[in-house]
């Protein structure tokens, strides 16, 4: 009898070991930076609202998705997400938009009553049967009553083998993405409005300049 349990132990033991382990992934956030954006809430000037980032159904799994075939789609069961990837694409577009939109207010929450606001539509962030990473979908910009609607769709060579590469190349290609959206809103911004905010970077630039200038002579004497 004795035998036989630990028999059974064993056995049960060997079945736990054997278990594939579970990976999981988070979309890295750019650090922050140490500059510090002041504007009146009620101005609605150089503010951006992500309001919501939505992804197609087959996306919404725990599983980071693979592309089989040209109809065929499966999900991971031991490569995950380690938070919805909705949350992870908000997050992270929110700190790349950041990064990418100097002089602007950008945010995840409601900055007040006159913003821009974005939505975007993920239709893929995927790893494909070619070696291929795709991300893919549509944003909409709403300002002052009218709307600006964009298509993407980024097909990028992954480097290596394995979850850990394609994970890091879908990463890439959505912080490729949020430059581009950054220098479109920035583009479809009024003529006035964007000559103003070039003016205004290029006399910050130009006084950070200057003040190094003296720092360095300051510190030669």
């Amino acid at each position: 009898m004795k035998v036989w349990m630990i028999g059974a132990a064993a056995l049960l033991l060997s079945a736990c070991s054997s278990q594939p382990q579970k990976n999981y992934y988070q979309l890295p956030v750019p650090t922050a930076t140490t500059s510090v954006v002041h504007a009146p809430v009620e101005s609605g000037a150089h503010q951006l609202w992500l309001e919501r980032v939505n992804v197609a159904d087959f996306l919404s799994a725990l599983g980071v998705v693979y592309q089989t075939n040209d109809v065929q789609f499966v999900t991971a069961g031991n490569n995950l997400w380690a938070s919805p990837l909705e949350q992870q694409l908000q997050q992270t577009m929110v700190a790349n938009l950041s990064a990418a939109m100097p002089g602007w207010i950008v945010s995840a929450q409601p900055l007040g009553n006159v913003q821009d606001t974005l939505n975007i539509n993920v239709t893929g962030f995927h790893g494909r049967y070619d070696g291929k990473a795709v991300i893919s979908g549509e944003w909409i910009l709403m300002r002052s009553g009218q709307l600006t609607k964009r298509a993407f769709n980024l097909v990028l060579p992954v480097q290596q083998d394995g979850y850990d590469a394609l994970v890091k190349t879908l990463a890439q290609g959505w912080q490729q993405e949020a430059q581009q959206i950054a220098r479109q809103v920035h583009e479809s911004m009024p003529k006035g409005i964007r000559e103003f905010g070039d003016d205004v970077e290029k006399k910050i630039r130009q006084t950070l300049q200057a003040q190094l200038v003296r720092l360095d002579l300051v510190s030669r004497e």
